[in-house]
């Protein structure tokens, strides 16, 4: 297992890393919207929130040698499913591969955010 970090990316908050590389796969943690430039959510929207997530995602995966392009599964949480539309027409945008993917409603998030994603990716 090799840890992977990018500074283009929230550092993790708690005792975790942003994303393992194991073997030609790489697993990421959840990326909710935080800004690394502000350590903040900046978007208050359904779709600000879900660009800087893509955003956070695809600098985790380019820093363990992927891209959003080489996704295959992806696990989605929504604080709230009345948001599920908007979410699909940024999503959609990003991930043209139409990976795999589960998406569920949660009760929370953390810092209040409006989604989660994490990623399974292929390497190279």
């Amino acid at each position: 297992m090799i840890p992977v970090n990018s500074n283009d990316a929230p550092a993790a908050i708690g005792p975790y890393s942003q994303a393992i590389v194991e073997g030609d796969l790489v697993f990421t943690s959840g990326q909710i919207p935080i800004d690394p430039n502000t350590g903040a959510i900046e978007a208050t929207d359904i779709q600000g929130q879900t660009k800087q997530v893509i955003q956070n995602l695809s600098a985790v995966l380019a820093a363990a040698g992927s891209g959003l392009d080489k996704v295959i599964k992806t696990t989605c949480y929504l604080k709230n499913m009345a948001d599920f539309a908007a979410f699909n027409e940024t999503y959609a945008e990003a991930f043209i591969g139409k990976p795999a993917r589960s998406c569920v409603e949660v009760a929370s998030l953390p810092k209040g955010a409006l989604v989660e994603v994490e990623v399974i990716a292929k390497r190279a």
